[in-house]
C-alpha cells in the first residue's frame, strides 16, 4: 500500500508542478503578444518618421540646389568682373 501511497503523492506533485508551468507560460504568451504589437507600433511610428523626414530632405535638396548654384554662379561673376576692372 505505501508505493501506492508514494505514487499518488508523486502524481500529485507533478500534476501541481505542470499546471503551475501551464499558468506561467499562458500569461508569457500573452505578455510576448502585447510586446509584439507594442513592437510592430513603434516600428510603425518610426517608418513614419523616416518618411517625413525624407520627405523634408528632398524638398530642402530641390531648394537649396538652384540657390547653391546661384550663388556660386555669382561668386565666380564676381570674381572675374573684379580681375576684368584691374
Amino acid at each position: 500500500m505505501e508505493i501506492q501511497n508514494a505514487s499518488e503523492i508523486l502524481l500529485i506533485i507533478v500534476s501541481s508542478v505542470l499546471s503551475i508551468f501551464l499558468i506561467v507560460a499562458i500569461i508569457l504568451g500573452i505578455y510576448i503578444i502585447k510586446l509584439t504589437a507594442e513592437i510592430r507600433q513603434l516600428a510603425k511610428s518610426a517608418q513614419h518618421t523616416v518618411d517625413t523626414i525624407d520627405t523634408t530632405v528632398r524638398g530642402a535638396s530641390k531648394l537649396v540646389s538652384p540657390v547653391f548654384v546661384a550663388n556660386l554662379i555669382a561668386q565666380y561673376i564676381k570674381k572675374f568682373t573684379k580681375k576684368g576692372k584691374k
